[in-house]
């Protein structure tokens, strides 16, 4: 061991639960005690710290931490000056981007971002707002939202600014959204002193390829098969355009070895295609990572 730590900051809340598990699928496991903000990890080179992921970038920038993992809304929001490593498309509900959003009451009058000149707007997001209102030339009353901000429109301000996936809950408080302000995934930050230390950084970057393997694995599993090699470029012919499928000799020399990875939901459309090609003994298997 060198000795040296990596202080990490893993975003609590909404991104805890999905961080954690994708830090497992990496192979590194992080156990939260409750009501405990150090959690522990199988590293002796890493000391995590759950911090809020509004929060993160902050501590980041100013050499808190020396990493972390956090949105590119809250990195904007908090105008941090931090050294973006990776994007790690993840999230609790998809691997889709979440979207900041500007939605209004179904009935309301507002139908574009000029509408809302001189208008009430709640938001977690103050400063990522007032921007996008003033590039688009627009003077509001932007006030912070402490939470439940989808039922203050109409009652207490005509509009809200707010964070979204499917947009089922805007849906469900009857609100309809009028824009989108930006999109924003998960970065892997690095405090930019920090990243000039070459042990840290080399820490960081081994670090994030597991992480990023991991999600390459993710709704990806391995299928092996047995093929007789008269019907191998027939079987071949059966999996998706562009793949190619590891091909191995066997004992007996009239036979070979498949591997290929795919596309867990496309094992049900290929295996009885391979198994009526002529293939034998198709078995599939999950996997943890894919390193590129």
């Amino acid at each position: 061991m060198s000795g040296k730590v990596l202080k990490l900051g893993i975003p609590k809340g909404s991104l805890e639960e999905a961080t954690v598990k994708l830090f497992a699928r990496a192979g590194y496991n992080i156990r939260i005690k409750s009501r405990s903000y150090f959690p522990s990890i199988d590293d002796d080179e890493i000391e995590c710290m759950l911090i809020r992921a509004q929060e993160i970038a902050r501590y980041v920038a100013d050499g808190v931490l020396d990493a972390g993992l956090t949105g590119k809304d809250w990195i904007m929001e908090n105008r941090a000056d931090v050294e973006e490593i990776a994007p790690l498309v993840y999230s609790k509900v998809s691997a889709r981007p979440v979207r900041w959003v500007l939605a209004v009451p179904n009935d309301s009058s507002i139908q574009t971002v000029k509408d809302l000149q001189g208008k009430r707007i709640a938001t977690e997001v103050i400063n990522l707002t007032t921007d996008w209102l003033k590039g688009h030339g627009v003077t509001a009353n932007v006030e912070f939202s402490w939470g439940a901000t989808e039922v203050k429109a109409p009652k207490l301000v005509d509009a809200i600014v707010e964070v979204t996936e499917t947009g089922s809950s805007l849906k469900a408080n009857n609100l309809r959204i009028v824009d989108t302000l930006m999109e924003s995934t998960t970065r892997f930050i690095m405090n930019k002193t920090a990243n000039q230390d070459a042990w840290k950084r080399n820490k960081v970057d081994r670090l994030v390829l597991m992480l990023q393997g991991a999600m390459a694995a993710n709704g990806k599993v391995g299928l092996m098969l047995n093929a007789p090699k008269d019907k191998l470029d027939e079987i071949v012919k059966v999996f998706p355009p562009g793949k190619k499928p590891t091909v191995s000799e066997l004992n007996n020399p009239e036979w070979v070895a498949i591997n290929v990875i795919l596309e867990e939901k496309l094992v049900r459309d290929f295996a009885p295609d391979l198994k009526k090609a002529g293939a034998e003994d198709i078995v599939e298997y999950p996997l943890n990572k894919i390193i590129h």
